[in-house]
């Protein structure tokens, strides 16, 4: 363990750069209700700290745990051309106990 760690580096953007949409589906839906975690696609540049702060200030919730995965794209065929979707970024956030987002 580190005596001094790093502090997170904030890259500057503002909240409602940094949080784009909220995931909808049945897997999101059972960890919102279960475990008070919510799922976000969020800016590819935004780091952890960003999405912590994002949260917190858009929502006025408090944020335990932030864990970020880079979705890459899916190569796709239309016809005789090839292509791909565009990676995106997805952050799944832990709130404390007490607190809890209403998105529908």
């Amino acid at each position: 363990m580190l005596r001094n760690p790093p502090k997170p580096e904030l890259t500057g953007l503002e909240p409602h750069q940094v949080v784009l949409r909220p995931l909808i589906s049945e897997k999101s839906v059972h960890k919102a209700e279960r475990l008070n975690q919510y799922a976000f696609e969020v800016n590819v540049a935004a780091g952890k700290a960003d999405i912590r702060k994002a949260v917190e200030y858009l929502f006025e919730v408090k944020v335990v745990r932030v864990n970020i995965q880079n979705r890459r794209g899916k190569v796709r065929r239309v016809r005789m051309r090839s292509g791909a979707t565009r990676q995106w970024k997805k952050a799944v956030v832990t709130l404390d106990s007490e607190y809890r987002i209403n998105l529908f």
